[in-house]
């Protein structure tokens, strides 16, 4: 059984919202003595039950993260990842990798006695939803994974390494990027690794923080770009202030890039890319072969699933989905979805496709 650590009790930023039971409870793991994992229980406790997988890695849930559910009428279990978010110890690595991940969800459940539940699950973690469903399949009702990642050296790449492309080049930003495109992955992967061991403080750790940070914010305002070009008049207004949003945030982190001295969002920064460095550098401990098998161990046993997939996606590529759809071979259980978005999962035509999946899945279980 989990273990309650005494006086680890966080308001949730959650709570700004307003909403019951916003509280983020941090729980000792059972076998760890080292990870405590936070979570946010919310939502009617009869209600059906929804796991959020937050991205990453390294990353943590998000207010925004809950826009898909109806919590009068949905239960949401929001956890952050081993050393990320509001888990504690934040940025540890030891006995961090995709199966303790998959086990503290599953200790997670059985602490709570959660009998089965669905999975929103988006980017990095599908990787973790998929991995999860392939261990426990008795324990999943269905499977709803927006903008798969799937470990490849192109994703990992784009993310990394400078781009060529027109609208993607950072200037500023990639000329003192530690991470070129003369270096070969594995070891701009084992460097980024290297230098995010120790809590960063060197111009070099500086500027692979920074940097970092806004390479996701390129990517991410790519992605909402590209959809402004097939959206009409009214969603395209709100895209375009979500797009402008991100082109201030992004202006605004290249400005701090000259500044060698610590900010006080570096060490939020080192402890998530500190972890997205170290699962990267290993491949997710699973790989895309083994992604593919977790895929056919769902289609086994029959798991529901919903591909979501922005068609303009600059981070993870459309084909990731495309391809595990295909190996369905018709399934009926399983759902191909394509709409006009990027990666995020608040641009309007992502959300009301994931507020339609999870829709579904409610009406099931009455």
């Amino acid at each position: 059984m989990l273990q309650r650590t005494s006086g680890w009790y966080i308001l949730s930023k959650i709570d700004a919202m307003k909403i019951n039971h916003s509280w983020t409870k941090l729980f000792s793991l059972p076998r760890s003595g080292l990870h405590r994992i936070a979570w946010r229980d919310l939502g009617p406790p009869d209600a059906p039950v929804w796991l959020v997988v937050h991205g990453g890695p390294g990353g943590a849930c998000q207010p925004g993260m809950l826009a898909p559910f109806d919590l009068q009428r949905d239960r949401v279990i929001a956890p952050d990842q081993r050393g990320a978010g509001s888990s504690r110890p934040r940025g540890l690595l030891a006995r961090n990798n995709t199966a303790a991940l998959v086990e503290d969800l599953e200790a997670l459940r059985a602490h709570l006695g959660i009998n089965r539940w669905s999975i929103l699950a988006g980017s990095w973690g599908s990787v973790v939803a998929l991995a999860y469903a392939a261990r426990y399949p008795d324990r999943v009702q269905r499977l709803v994974l927006r903008g798969s990642f799937r470990l490849t050296r192109r994703e990992i790449a784009g993310l990394l390494q400078p781009s060529v492309q027109k609208g993607k080049r950072l200037g500023r930003a990639d000329a003192g990027w530690p991470l070129g495109r003369s270096l070969p992955l594995p070891v701009a992967l084992g460097r980024a690794d290297q230098l995010l061991q120790k809590r960063a403080s060197g111009a070099t750790a500086t500027a692979l923080l920074r940097g970092w940070q806004l390479r996701e914010l390129r990517d991410a305002a790519t992605g909402v770009r590209r959809s402004l070009r097939q959206q009409s008049a009214v969603p395209a207004a709100q895209q375009r202030r979500d797009w402008m949003a991100l082109r201030r945030q992004m202006r605004r982190l290249d400005a701090s890039l000259p500044r060698t001295h610590r900010l006080p969002q570096d060490a939020q920064l080192w402890s998530r890319y500190r972890i997205q460095a170290h699962y990267l550098l290993h491949r997710g401990f699973i790989g895309p072969l083994g992604l593919d098998a977790a895929v056919q161990a769902v289609l086994v046993h029959r798991i529901p699933v919903d591909w979501v997939h922005g068609q303009v996606d600059a981070i993870c590529p459309p084909a990731n989905s495309h391809r595990w759809m295909t190996a369905a071979h018709g399934a009926q259980w399983v759902r191909l979805h394509q709409p006009v978005a990027g990666h995020l999962s608040g641009e309007r035509a992502m959300l009301m496709c994931l507020r339609d999946c999870v829709a579904q899945n409610r009406s099931i279980s009455l």
